[in-house]
């Protein structure tokens, strides 16, 4: 079997897998159909896509509680504030958390070496102790020069401006605090970022 076909094959179990997991979970849904649209306890969380990070799990969230909004580094981008906006503006937020996490992928790459990448190839990268590099050398695109991928070479830092950004916004209240923190793969604990929480304070 070509590494095409078994692509294909484990997509195609993926598909049906979620597909039943959904089938399972709808049957149980419940009082769960009832829950309003703004969250229940009034906050919102940004952080990273990584799937070892279950902000359910960290912060003891239900359905219902908290918007959750995720992207490659848990970074402040432009379409992560206009999310956080959208969340207190329409939806009644008060509180807001950045959430970035130890052992981050965005810390393995700059901008110029997913350019490059992308440059002479749209297939899947691989790294290993020379740094990332394509398997194959086809296609490609310089599309990624317009992009700013926001990667980190300080967790710390990377928080207290992500924090900093979102409160110096023109259409973020100054009555919101933004609380900065690091997730701890190794652990599971959350670790305060004190200059993030002072740039984020209320006032």
């Amino acid at each position: 079997m070509s590494k095409e076909n078994l692509l294909q094959k484990e997509n195609s179990i993926v598909h049906e897998q979620v597909l039943v997991a959904n089938q399972n979970y709808s049957e149980s849904f419940g009082e769960k159909a009832n829950l309003p649209m703004p969250p229940g306890r009034k906050f919102a969380i940004l952080t990273c896509m990584d799937a070892r990070l279950d902000p359910a799990k960290y912060a003891g969230l239900s359905e219902g509680d908290a918007h959750v909004i995720r992207n490659a580094g848990g970074r402040a981008s432009d379409d992560a504030i206009r999310s956080l906006i959208i969340s207190y503006k329409l939806l009644g937020t008060a509180e807001w958390f950045v959430i970035h996490h130890t052992d981050c992928g965005m810390e393995t790459f700059t901008d110029e070496i997913v350019r490059d990448l992308l440059a002479t190839s749209l297939s899947t990268a691989t790294v290993d102790a020379n740094g990332w590099r394509n398997i194959t050398e086809e296609g490609g695109s310089q599309e990624a020069k317009n992009i700013s991928f926001l990667t980190i070479s300080n967790q710390a830092e990377s928080i207290i401006e992500d924090v900093r950004r979102i409160k110096d916004h023109a259409l973020v209240p100054t009555h919101i605090p933004v609380y900065g923190y690091l997730f701890d793969v190794k652990s599971g604990k959350l670790i305060e970022i004190p200059e993030a929480t002072i740039v984020g304070r209320a006032s």
